[in-house]
């Protein structure tokens, strides 16, 4: 499900964007009686992501204005389909079009990505997760596409769950943090101040930082810019050395790409974080035809 009163706000404050006071063309151009029929058609194919954006924009305009759905949120459709009709008063259509197209376009886009990395790594039962590579402002609407597509949410913000970088790191051993057990201090200072349902993750870049971190115990260990080599070393020094009771989730990441991620899914890596799908989707394009 997408959150409705962060919807509400975002399409209030977008219409106002696009519309401002007036939008002239429309209102000068348009009687307010006229009434019309239109159709949304999918231009390209893919998955169709958004149909509560269309519902959520024309209620914010004109609640007269009814609308059908030809597909269900998630469908896959080919170039030229009619994915929704709409029929009402003209003016009203009119000036929601541009704000519907955009965003039908952008969360089918980012689903239709997502679903390509999904099926790639199907057959080996990894997960693949967004990251906050998002456009401000829109995180709830991409992460909901990505949702849609298949795949899963990492975290909405640094609010939902820890994330130890790099940076985090530099400015830790800037303070003085060289000791050997700097990583196990961490995660232990971490444990007692955030509740016990926050996952606590690290990132590493080599085996060495991997089996310091393993030795901490975190919740899960992201492997970034590491090869397929190295990852499935990491996950076999990680099945040989976890408790019955607990086992770390290794998560890979960065320049991880379609043309090489089944290499990375090979190495039995539990999940796979991929920043493109969310800021870099090929765009699929969608128009808004009176009939």
């Amino acid at each position: 499900m997408i959150d409705k009163e962060k919807l509400k706000k975002f399409v209030k404050e977008a219409l106002a964007e696009d519309i401002g006071k007036i939008d002239l063309t429309t209102t000068y151009l348009i009687p307010s009686r006229a009434m019309v029929k239109a159709d949304i058609i999918a231009k390209s194919g893919g998955v169709v992501c958004g149909l509560p954006l269309i519902e959520s924009v024309y209620a914010f305009l004109d609640s007269d204005i009814k609308i059908k759905f030809n597909v269900k949120e998630g469908a896959v459709v080919e170039p030229g389909k009619a994915v929704s009709y709409l029929e009402g008063q003209a003016t009203s259509i009119l000036k929601g079009e541009r704000l519907v197209l955009n965003l039908l376009g952008r969360a089918s886009s980012i689903a239709t990505f997502t679903k390509a990395y999904v099926d790639k790594v199907r057959p080996y039962n990894v997960q693949i997760f967004d990251t906050r590579k998002t456009t401000p402002n829109m995180r709830f609407i991409e992460k909901y596409a990505v949702r849609t597509g298949g795949g899963k949410n990492h975290r909405m913000g640094l609010y939902d769950q820890v994330l130890v970088k790099d940076n985090h790191l530099a400015v830790l051993k800037e303070l003085g943090g060289t000791k050997d057990s700097m990583m196990q201090d961490m995660i232990r200072s971490l444990r007692k101040r955030v509740q016990k349902n926050i996952k606590i993750e690290v990132e590493v870049n080599s085996i060495a930082e991997f089996e310091d971190a393993l030795s901490a115990g975190p919740d899960i260990i992201m492997l970034d810019n590491m090869s397929p080599d190295e990852i499935a070393e990491a996950v076999k020094i990680r099945d040989a050395s976890t408790s019955r009771t607990r086992r770390v989730i290794i998560e890979a990441s960065g320049n991880i790409r379609l043309d090489n991620i089944e290499e990375y899914a090979k190495t039995k890596v539990d999940r796979i974080s991929v920043g493109a799908i969310t800021h870099s989707p090929p765009a699929l394009d969608f128009s808004l035809d009176i009939i």
